[in-house]
């Protein structure tokens, strides 16, 4: 990952907050239907498309922020209705 502005690691900077509400606990996936049924396969491996997405985030931080620029402030969404 793209060091830190003044020098902390990521770990330092993160805080550990209170549960949010329906917030799991564990995802998992498993493609075992999609290879079986499907006859699929992925191109690459878990750890190489986690590398490229990263990568891909970090060499484009102009996309990002305009992403964050249309309105999103980092606010989390798709909380249901009390009483729902």
């Amino acid at each position: 990952m793209r060091p830190r502005a003044g020098g902390k690691s990521h770990r330092e900077l993160m805080e550990t907050v209170t549960d949010r509400p329906g917030h799991d606990r564990r995802y998992a996936t498993d493609a075992t239907k999609f290879r079986t049924g499907l006859s699929w396969q992925p191109k690459v491996s878990f750890m190489e498309g986690l590398e490229k997405t990263v990568r891909w985030y970090l060499e484009n931080p102009s996309w990002c922020e305009s992403v964050r620029a249309k309105g999103y402030a980092g606010q989390r969404l798709g909380l249901g209705r009390s009483g729902s």
